[in-house]
């Protein structure tokens, strides 16, 4: 079928985009949501070169260029801090992926093939921390507070299953329910909806376990979700927000003494990695994370190298020949 040109300006296909991605894809709402941050700074990007009404048939390489060149010179956080190429590269992913809807729509426009995503340096890809560096994070809330016992118990929880954010914060206090056999050595299976709403296992240990008991026994209210924001005054969303826990995280990591930045996702890389460390496969530890291809959990490579070489060194009888 032959492509149309469109009279129809890009910024006007976001929201079309956004029902898209989730009717037909089936992404969830946080990569929705952050589809939709990382598109509306590409409109913004193309108000103010004067090109706000630019048609999709328009959009040359040329303006993907500088567009780049934008995000990764000009444009700045919240914070005040540039973009990483990791993060440059999530808003360039969004901007692939409208190409690809609309080419799917037979509109004509640039093809998605010609962003090219930024090139990340290895040590980029991940960070991780020491088990003694989550063991001083975990001492930092005060859990005769209601908000230190669930700080605490939210770190608890992040360590034992290696949830992603968007997971843990959609928990409600009656998936855990199993909790009231009141067994103390028992690790226990939780499905939750993952990423893309795929159906997963995440394992709950007996420490953690006990930690939540004690959270939901502090309760005294009846709201839905597992972890509230107590000083919500908002009766309709108690839920904890990501950004709420990260903020906490951060606070937490920062208090404990650790000078690197930390987030939930360094804490789910620290659960990789002390799996890997304790002699889990990268297969399995593939199937913990949720991760839906292996390629995706060889970032941790980091560890399995330092394994294959303890294992090269400890059996690998080359030495001997020069005593033969």
């Amino acid at each position: 079928m032959a492509l149309r040109k469109s009279t129809t300006s890009i910024k006007e296909y976001i929201l079309p985009f956004l029902d898209y991605c989730e009717i037909e894809k089936g992404l969830s709402n946080n990569t929705q949501r952050n589809y939709q941050q990382y598109l509306n700074l590409f409109v913004k990007w193309l108000t103010e070169v004067g090109q706000s009404n630019l048609k999709p048939h328009e959009l040359t390489a040329d303006h993907i260029w500088d567009y780049r060149l934008f995000i990764a010179r000009t444009y700045k956080t919240p914070r005040g801090d540039h973009l990483s190429k990791k993060s440059q590269n999530y808003y360039l992913i969004a901007l692939r992926a409208l190409l690809s809807f609309l080419a799917e729509r037979d509109i004509e426009s640039l093809p998605s093939s010609k962003i090219k995503l930024a090139k990340q340096k290895a040590e980029e890809t991940i960070s991780f921390l020491d088990v003694r560096d989550i063991a001083a994070m975990l001492e930092i809330p005060d859990v005769q507070t209601p908000k230190g016992l669930r700080d605490r118990t939210i770190m608890e929880l992040f360590f034992s299953s290696g949830m992603r954010i968007s997971e843990l914060t959609a928990l409600n206090v009656d998936q855990m329910s199993m909790l009231k056999d009141n067994d103390t050595k028992r690790t226990y299976e939780l499905s939750i909806v993952g990423k893309g709403k795929h159906i997963r296992t995440i394992f709950i240990s007996p420490r953690a376990a006990q930690w939540l008991r004690t959270y939901l026994k502090s309760r005294q209210d009846v709201e839905k979700p597992l972890f509230i924001n107590f000083r919500s005054k908002d009766p309709d969303n108690k839920r904890l927000t990501p950004r709420s826990i990260q903020m906490m995280i951060s606070r937490c990591a920062m208090l404990a003494g650790i000078s690197k930045k930390v987030t939930p996702h360094t804490l789910r890389h620290t659960y990789a990695t002390d799996l890997l460390n304790h002699g889990a496969d990268l297969r399995s530890v593939q199937e913990l994370l949720g991760h839906k291809n292996v390629a995706t959990t060889q970032i941790y490579t980091h560890v399995t190298n330092k394994r294959l070489r303890d294992i090269h060194e400890k059996f690998h009888g080359g030495d001997d020949l020069k005593n033969k």
